[in-house]
């Protein structure tokens, strides 16, 4: 909510002009700069010192570190300049598990970094999907995604080996015996049909199916990645 108000404030330009986004508070008119700069703010203070009063210093330091990153770091630094803008912003979209640990813990282990690990390598693939299909809107942005600087079979190829490379780490919270067989089941089946989909996608050569395919894996990333999560918690009652 904090950094995404402050997201907005930044963007506002650039929402006005994508279909995606023009629908979004600013652009519409419902908020000015001013107020979402100032929510932002605010939101942002209340929520790092409430974290550090209720919880612990390290759990706020993260929370700070998160919003910080995610506004100068990607919105501010790299968003515009670089088709790396989401590999390197991902960072702090991946950083809650950390967070949600030091706060129950006191403290950070592999485990949540090994989360941390299955949303940062997740990201990439799941923008880049989007910004497949979505081509028209990021050019009219001039937001320099992968696909209008590298072009559309880079970023299908890219797509395919971070889908590769998530899958060892997907399942390998098993192995480090951090859960148990279902949830590796989960994880294999979930990761294996995401190989497949972004394999599907990286061998189509017609536009018109391929744009599908890249809806198709941008749908699926969201519901694999409320899967994963979700057999942990299924892993971890039964």
């Amino acid at each position: 909510g904090a950094a995404g108000a402050l997201n907005m404030w930044y963007e506002s330009d650039l929402d006005s002009l994508m279909t995606r986004t023009c629908l979004r508070p600013i652009p519409t008119g419902k908020l000015t700069r001013n107020q979402a700069l100032a929510f932002g703010i605010l939101s942002s203070l209340i929520s790092v010192i409430a974290l550090y009063i209720f919880s612990n210093l390290i759990a706020a330091t993260l929370l700070a570190i998160t919003i910080l990153f995610y506004v100068f770091i990607y919105t501010i630094w790299l968003k515009r300049k670089t088709p790396q803008n989401i590999v390197i912003g991902g960072a702090s979209g991946a950083l809650p598990p950390v967070i949600g640990w030091a706060i129950a813990t006191n403290g950070i282990a592999l485990e949540p970094i090994i989360l941390f690990l299955i949303i940062f390598i997740w990201t990439p693939s799941h923008f880049w999907a989007l910004s497949l299909y979505k081509s028209e809107d990021y050019r009219k942005a001039r937001i320099p995604m992968l696909p209008i600087i590298s072009g559309v079979r880079t970023t299908k190829l890219n797509i395919f080996i971070y889908a590769m490379i998530l899958f060892p780490i997907a399942i390998s919270p098993f192995f480090l015996d951090y859960f148990g067989l279902i949830y590796l089941i989960f994880a294999v089946a979930l990761s294996g049909y995401y190989v497949f989909i972004s394999y599907k996608l990286f061998k189509e050569k017609n536009s018109t199916v391929e744009k599908k395919l890249a809806s198709k894996l941008f749908n699926y990333s969201i519901f694999y990645l409320f899967m994963i999560f979700t057999s942990i918690l299924i892993d971890k009652i039964i």
